[in-house]
């Protein structure tokens, strides 16, 4: 393809993204789809011709789109918001038709530099202090990763410089609740802990939040049994209810015990934007590692995670690599990200960070995260209000955790009515939400957020709610 011919074809495919975006109300939320079914669409072998672009288009529309779930549509309310704001698709468009090689500063200072500016940005506008440094990773599970495989060198006094945890006289401990994401449990399986070593802490029963108490307790216990406490990782705003642990008591408890403290402010890292929520995480600045997705509620495209340090020394100390191939005679006077994570080749995410931001400006972005909890809000009081519907947890955001308890159901019987009217809703592609469990037993999380889901939306929503649940209940 020349670039004349990319031209062309750029223009049609932008025009078609723009339609697609503008009538996305009109597609069905969910996928319409049977498993398999999209893989028959296409032939079991590649292509012998090119196809061309107009016919690449044809079969975008035809084969693939109808096999998406539209996380878009201002009727999702499932997972988490996953806004992909078309000011910051303009970045990925760029970064890609840029093509750039993200390696080292040599290999693109501009990828490198603008990255620097945005996260520094982003630490401003979140209200982190200056002792902050920050880099742009693919998700907060890679965060929570990293973060877990510095922790563990700094507390083994760089273990892997040695024999690695395989030599250490004491087990390594990481704590969490059960409330954290998968990832956590993930990250601290792959950065070699082992499954014992992880200690899913008490919380409070309502909140859902860690309890310090037994925080504290249970690090003496593993004292006492010649463990050793290495990492917490804290959930600012959890998957399942946005639970918020108490960080400024984590964070002391830590200090007193030298362990690594991260906090996991992944989808709820966006509130941090407005100032009258930067309460839910306070006692951050004593943390020492801090992650959250602007590709998530803000709206920037993925995949844009934000990872902060508090000793970027330490962290480069951990993660750096320094082939002879990469080396140059600016080295001393340049960030490198490579450095920064797992990957060596980067992609310029800072790019999209930077459209978003540019042109539509933090003011607009504050003021649609302020309408989400306002809608949160107004969707939790018409909950309430309702006979035999309840809302399941503190509403600290914008998830709405519900059930529809009809008398007489209870146990096995009301999991299934929640599952059986929330699988109808989610079928008919009218809205889409997703459940999860709260002490052993099914909820439906309403989760607000979605760039153009506006209070009609939520209205709608109420009243396929109501409809669902009352027919399921009266078969």
């Amino acid at each position: 393809m020349t670039p004349e011919e990319f031209r062309a074809a750029g223009h049609r495919l932008i025009d078609w993204i723009a339609d697609y975006r503008g009538s996305i109300e009109q597609r069905p939320v969910r996928a319409q789809v049977e498993p398999g079914e999209i893989r028959r669409r296409f032939a079991s072998s590649p292509p012998q011709e090119p196809l061309g672009a107009d016919q690449m288009l044809h079969e975008l529309e035809q084969k693939i789109v109808p096999g998406i779930t539209q996380v878009q549509h201002p009727m999702h309310y499932g997972w988490f918001p996953s806004n992909a704001s078309l000011a910051s698709t303009l970045g990925d468009i760029a970064s890609s038709g840029l093509g750039t090689l993200g390696i080292s500063w040599e290999s693109c200072p501009a990828a490198t530099e603008l990255e620097e500016v945005v996260c520094d940005w982003m630490r401003q506008l979140t209200g982190l202090s200056e002792k902050w440094q920050g880099c742009i990773q693919d998700t907060a599970s890679t965060a929570c990763l990293t973060a877990l495989l510095i922790a563990r060198e700094r507390v083994s006094e760089y273990s892997a410089n040695r024999g690695g945890l395989q030599e250490e006289d004491k087990p390594l401990i990481v704590y969490t609740t059960e409330e954290a994401h998968s990832s956590v449990i993930k990250a601290a399986l792959l950065a070699g802990f082992g499954r014992q070593n992880l200690r899913l802490v008490g919380m409070n029963p309502v909140t859902r939040a860690m309890s310090p108490t037994a925080l504290a307790a249970q690090i003496e216990q593993d004292f006492t049994d010649g463990k050793l406490p290495c990492a917490i990782v804290a959930s600012a705003g959890s998957t399942g209810i946005t639970a918020f642990d108490p960080v400024s008591e984590m964070a002391e408890i830590a200090a007193e015990h030298a362990c690594w403290l991260h906090v996991d402010a992944a989808m709820a890292g966006s509130a941090m934007l407005l100032p009258e929520c930067r309460h839910l995480w306070e006692g951050v600045e004593h943390a020492d590692s801090i992650s959250w997705n602007p590709h998530k509620w803000m709206g920037t495209i993925l995949d844009c995670s934000l990872f902060y340090v508090r000793d970027a020394e330490h962290l480069v100390r951990v993660m750096s690599t320094n082939p002879s191939y990469l080396r140059s005679s600016v080295d001393d006077e340049v960030r490198q990200y490579r450095d920064w994570g797992i990957p060596l080749g980067r992609r310029f995410r800072a790019l999209k960070l930077w459209y978003h931001l540019g042109i539509d400006g933090i003011d607009a972005i504050c003021t649609r995260l302020r309408r989400d909890l306002n809608n949160a809000r107004w969707f939790a009081e018409q909950v309430e209000a309702a006979e035999h519907w309840r809302v399941l947890a503190p509403v600290n955001l914008q998830t709405v955790c519900i059930r529809h308890e009809p008398p007489g159901l209870e146990g096995d019987a009301l999991d299934r009515h929640t599952l059986s009217w929330l699988s109808d809703l989610n079928r008919s592609g009218a809205a889409f939400m997703s459940p999860s469990k709260l002490d052993d037993r099914w909820m439906v999380r309403v989760s607000i957020g979605g760039e153009a889901t506006e209070r009609t939306h939520l209205e709608k929503l109420w009243q396929l709610l109501q409809s669902s649940a009352a027919e399921i209940a009266g078969q």
